[in-house]
């Protein structure tokens, strides 16, 4: 039996509807693994940026001079190695749990395009062939006429059968493949999760430890405030910054 013109839209709706929605949920794939990579990226350039820091410090004269001061930029030294430790840890387990299951995931799909591609030209043929025996049907019956008819016919029934075939397949393993994106997913966005809570709760414990070795017993934010002001008065009162 040819595909009646209702029969046909309504598998064309449908197909394109399921289809649809794979393109959004691979667009949505490729975009998700391309912000967790820079998000990783930025994590790992800010923690070695901080990490450098310290190390300046330390190679600052003014450490040699000062055994406060060196005491206080060793804290901090090692509060960012550990911190940039950590930061390490937190990066490959996202990148192990997270962005490769994305990239595998998103591997599938160049497969299903091109079986939609096959799809796409068993659909030109049929409406191609289906044209020719729709033109045929049109003419006088004549003995010509009807003998040409059957042969299209014949053509284009294996056409239309190929064209049922990757129709049904299609529209029952789209909906499925979307489907399982929520089985596929959820691991890998709860191991996001932890590895974000295991960081920063790791990263609470090393600045607390770190505020209590630093801070001066009696002295607020403020009160450090206006030390800094004063202390920035003074130099600025020096002949040799002093406004011509």
């Amino acid at each position: 039996m040819i595909f009646q013109p209702v029969k046909m839209l309504l598998v064309e709706r449908d197909f394109e509807r399921e289809y649809g929605k794979l393109q959004q949920l691979e667009e949505q794939t490729r975009k998700l693994q391309k912000d967790l990579k820079k998000s990783t990226d930025a994590d790992l350039a800010m923690s070695k940026s901080a990490v450098k820091i310290p190390l300046d410090l330390l190679s600052n004269p003014l450490c040699e001079q000062d055994q406060d001061l060196l005491s206080m930029v060793t804290a901090l030294d090692t509060a960012m190695k550990r911190m940039d430790a950590f930061n390490q840890e937190k990066v490959n387990q996202i990148q192990k749990t997270v962005i490769e299951p994305l990239k595998n995931f998103g591997s599938v799909f160049p497969s299903l395009n091109m079986a939609v591609k096959r799809r796409e030209q068993a659909l030109q043929d049929y409406r191609r062939l289906q044209a020719k025996v729709e033109k045929y049907e049109e003419k006088e019956k004549t003995g010509p006429v009807l003998a040409k008819l059957h042969q299209a016919r014949e053509e284009l029934r294996p056409v239309r059968e190929n064209l049922e075939a990757k129709n049904r397949q299609l529209l029952e393993e789209m909906p499925r493949f979307y489907s399982s994106r929520l089985d596929y997913f959820q691991p890998s966005f709860e191991s996001l999760i932890r590895a974000q809570v295991v960081y920063y709760s790791e990263m609470h414990k090393i600045f607390g430890d770190l505020t209590q070795q630093l801070d001066q017993p009696g002295h607020s934010d403020e009160q450090r405030e206006r030390e800094n002001e004063a202390k920035l008065s003074e130099l600025r009162a020096l002949s040799i910054v002093a406004d011509d």
